[in-house]
């Protein structure tokens, strides 16, 4: 049906030229009666205005400029005010029916994206604790447009963002400790910002009954940072596999810091005068593409900002030569994405092939 609209677009168009008629959007329905046709538009009432004639007459001058192919609408009609109504010829359909058993599964394929490398980044969730019912919604929703892009041709690779550097990796390992010197007798003072679920107590007796109390002493975050993701991310991904779900690469956040691609972001701003030092903290010059004030990279703590990394694991997205590169958020990034955006653009990107979708939050009422 919409090789048929796209068709009718076409000879619509063709007629309006012909005829000089200014361009203008029109809508193409399907009547609800079948007496109506199969394809109706109100183009004719559309043009009323601009032509100041009857949107009837309007509708039989369209109709006497159009050149259709009789194979493929059988008769066209002028019906109530203005509507034109086309009549699909039967010998079309069933060529469309042969065609659709013929090709099986494959009928409605493009190759437009045939050659050309997509990327798809979707959940992407901490691995600080199970996936929420909106993550689930993302990553349903990424996988379905990777399969449109499939669909089209294109060479897609799934891609999961494994955000495990920073502060919340930090607080993560020492949320397991305090748990694991709890399960081991330890009288503790668990702080309230620190991860409170019970798979925390799990990771915990994890270690403990692989390493006893030989942890007691360290104060080095390592090995319980290292257990915590491990867990956590095999649980992910078991949920993820509940739904079907499956990705063709992980990218550490922490490989971006050990092989000097956040030093090279930072080297490259500076370079350009884009970035600069204030009250301590590093910024980047966002205002000359856009944005209403310039913003923190790096915090006078010497603790980068989402920003950084975010950069320069776009970067490497456009390095591997993935175009379109299509990042799926939460409704929580809406404020965020043109900060990244605008850094691209900065380091020389075309920020035209970052395409971003953002959907809602997902909220389940208590018994409904």
């Amino acid at each position: 049906m919409l090789q048929l609209e796209s068709y009718l677009n076409q000879q619509i168009e063709q007629a309006c030229r012909q005829l000089q008629f200014p361009n203008i959007s029109y809508q193409i329905d399907r009547p609800r009666q079948e007496a109506h046709g199969d394809i109706s538009i109100n183009l004719a009432m559309l043009l009323t205005k601009a032509l100041k004639q009857n949107p009837r007459q309007i509708a039989a001058r369209i109709l006497e400029a159009l050149s259709l192919d009789s194979d493929i609408i059988e008769k066209v009609e002028i019906a109530g005010p203005g509507f034109i109504n086309f009549f699909i010829a039967p010998a079309y359909l069933q060529k469309t029916v042969t065609r659709v058993l013929a090709e099986g599964e494959n009928y409605g394929r493009f190759d437009s994206g045939k050659g050309r490398k997509a990327m798809v980044e979707f959940v992407s969730a901490n691995p600080t604790g199970p996936l929420t019912v909106g993550h689930g919604r993302q990553a349903v929703l990424g996988d379905t447009v990777a399969n449109l892009l499939e669909w089209l041709g294109y060479e897609v690779t799934r891609e999961y963002y494994f955000n495990n550097a920073g502060r919340q990796m930090r607080v993560l390992a020492d949320s397991v400790r305090q748990r694991y010197l709890e399960l081991l007798g330890d009288k503790i003072d668990f702080p309230e910002d620190y991860y409170q679920g019970d798979y925390i107590r799990d990771i915990a007796a994890g270690l403990r009954e692989a390493h006893g109390d030989a942890l007691r002493g360290s104060d080095e975050l390592t090995v319980f940072k290292d257990a915590a993701e491990q867990a956590i991310f095999a649980d992910i991904k078991k949920t993820l596999a509940s739904l079907n779900v499956y990705f063709d690469s992980f990218f550490n956040e922490s490989d971006l810091y050990e092989n000097g691609a956040i030093d090279a972001v930072i080297a490259a701003l500076k370079k350009d005068d884009l970035a600069y030092e204030h009250e301590g903290a590093l910024w980047f010059r966002a205002t000359r593409y856009g944005l209403d004030q310039d913003r923190v990279i790096v915090k006078s703590s010497g603790e980068p900002t989402y920003r950084l990394p975010d950069m320069a694991y776009h970067l490497n997205k456009y390095e591997r030569g993935f175009d379109p590169i299509i990042d799926i958020f939460g409704a929580d990034h809406i404020a965020t994405y043109p900060d990244v955006l605008a850094g691209l653009q900065a380091l020389g990107c075309d920020p035209e092939r970052v395409k971003v979708l953002i959907h809602q939050f997902v909220t389940l009422m208590e018994g409904s």
